[in-house]
C-alpha cells in the first residue's frame, strides 16, 4: 500500500485506531485529533481509551462519532 493512500479509506483502517490513522482518514492534523481526544464526548470529543500513555479509538466508535457530527450539523440547519 502506498504511504499517501494509507488510511484514506474506511476499509484500510485497522480495528483499533491511533491518532495518525484518524488524522489521515479525516484529513486533519494529528494535533487536532489529540485536541478532540481532550474534549468530553458529550461536547463533541472523539471517544477514546488509553493503553499506557497512548490513546486509542475503536473503529466502531469513530464511525458513530462521525455519524453524530453529521447529525449535529443537520440539526443546526
Amino acid at each position: 500500500m502506498n504511504r499517501t493512500e494509507e488510511f484514506t479509506t474506511w476499509e484500510s483502517l485497522p480495528e483499533t485506531l491511533q491518532a495518525k490513522h484518524i488524522a489521515a482518514y479525516l484529513g486533519i492534523s494529528r494535533r487536532r485529533v489529540y485536541e478532540l481526544f481532550q474534549i468530553h464526548v458529550e461536547h463533541g470529543g472523539i471517544p477514546n481509551f488509553e493503553i499506557g500513555i497512548s490513546k486509542r479509538v475503536e473503529k466502531a466508535d469513530l464511525k458513530q462519532w462521525i455519524k453524530q457530527q453529521k447529525e449535529k450539523k443537520t440539526e443546526q440547519r
